[in-house]
């Protein structure tokens, strides 16, 4: 069954007025439903990492360790789940199923705040769970059109912008009305429920992709088990060093966002909530203008390979800043600003073009919940992977010179990664 047929018979006064609108109208509101949507899920999921939860641990590791692995852990078994649940997801489940994984996630930090230390570190396990599939249910109401590009570069820049606010948020929850780091993350999703509401009422106007956006990008539909395995046997290559690439993406991303507060506190800004909402705003800026330019780039098979482009100078970048930074040739923080942007624009390239246009040129009847949730799980895997290495394996090392090491290791595997996946579809074309 297609995605289209899933969708209300009956169309909406609002779902009228937008298929009416044109097209500026149209991305503006999926753009700001998306956006405000995302942004609302980091408010459940990141506002625990601006707490320190100083002088206390667990079997000799610090608690702030622990609840971000345990949370990680749940996030990461989030995404595999999603590889089935997301890719098999049909439009009428859309909204219920949103609803259902906010309302276990906010559930679970109340446990968290209720329960006395130390026990209450399970509870992050529980509320990361549920949000890992969060992205693709929100994603599903965008992909396959004309715009999605513009669509999911908006909706990206929200995991850009709104980690730094909400943690910004937390931490001002404790130091300017003394609420207990316990309390904050529940706190802090109470805060932002009105606007997460919002959004998901939103995201129920928007309309189904229409002929012109079939006839351009493919007809999206949900994907069995025996269409997953299709697929897969029909892209393995391309596909295992995507998630490859993605995976090291991934380690650098979370790195710079768990540590965000130690990082900075070791390049000299300690106790500064708004630099770390500041200090992503012009990242979310520059990423959003040159990802939402693509969608100018009609032919699909131009756009994917400059996608590719964007994801080898990314890479480049975060090795060039990574060299100026070890010769002290850059200021540390616009260092630590500008690698955010050279990770974070072949991040969220993946997250909004590289799969969109992939089914696009080879006209693969599928949906981008599989890939995307084939590279986030592996991608999540490694995090926590990484984690656990850093603090049972290299714990003498700063978070800050682990930070550079990883960065630099990123940079090379994505430059070397891309090349190479780019010559593969190159060769899957032509043997076509």
């Amino acid at each position: 069954m297609s995605i289209q047929t899933t969708q209300i018979q009956t169309p909406t006064k609002v779902q009228q007025w937008l298929m009416r609108s044109n097209s500026v109208v149209f991305v503006l509101f999926c753009s700001v439903a998306a956006f405000i949507t995302y942004c609302s899920m980091y408010a459940f999921r990141k506002p625990f990492t601006a707490a320190t939860f100083d002088g206390m641990s667990i079997w000799g590791v610090d608690y702030k360790i622990v609840l971000i692995i345990t949370q990680v852990i749940g996030y990461t078994l989030s995404k595999f789940i999603g590889i089935k649940v997301v890719s098999e997801l049909s439009a009428s489940r859309r909204i219920r199923i949103l609803l259902v994984l906010m309302g276990i996630s906010w559930g679970s930090l109340l446990l968290f705040a209720l329960t006395p230390y130390p026990y209450n570190f399970p509870f992050m396990f529980f509320n990361g769970l549920p949000l890992g599939m969060i992205w693709g249910v929100i994603f599903s109401f965008l992909e396959g059109r004309r715009f999605t590009e513009f669509l999911g570069a908006a909706m990206a820049t929200s995991f850009i912008v709104s980690s730094g606010i909400v943690k910004a948020g937390g931490k001002s929850l404790i130091e300017s009305y003394g609420v207990s780091e316990f309390w904050m993350p529940f706190l802090t999703g109470l805060i932002f429920l009105p606007m997460l509401l919002t959004g998901i009422w939103m995201l129920q106007q928007i309309p189904p992709p229409s002929e012109a956006d079939i006839a351009h990008r493919t007809l999206r539909i949900p994907m069995d088990k025996a269409q997953r395995r299709a697929f897969f046997r029909m892209f393995a290559p391309g596909i295992i060093m995507s998630v490859l690439i993605y995976v090291g993406l991934t380690i650098f991303r979370d790195l710079r966002d768990n540590f965000a507060v130690e990082l900075w506190a070791a390049l000299g800004y300690p106790h500064a909530p708004k630099i770390l909402a500041l200090s992503e705003i012009p990242i979310a800026v520059a990423v959003l203008m040159i990802i939402g330019m693509m969608m100018f780039i009609r032919n699909n098979r131009v756009a994917f390979y400059a996608n590719q482009a964007l994801i080898i100078f990314g890479g480049a970048l975060v090795i060039l800043l990574t060299f100026l930074l070890g010769m002290k040739a850059i200021d540390p923080a616009f260092w630590m600003i500008a690698m955010g942007f050279g990770m974070y624009l072949p991040y969220i390239a993946f997250h909004t073009m590289l799969f969109d246009r992939w089914i696009a040129l080879f006209k693969y009847q599928s949906n981008i919940g599989y890939l995307m949730y084939m590279a986030d799980a592996f991608g999540y895997l490694g995090s926590t992977a990484i984690l656990f290495f850093k603090n049972f394996g290299a714990h003498q090392v700063s978070w800050l010179n682990f930070f550079i090491t990883t960065a630099f290791c990123t940079g090379v595997a994505t430059v070397v990664l891309s090349l190479l996946s780019t010559f593969y579809f190159l060769r899957k074309e032509k043997a076509q």
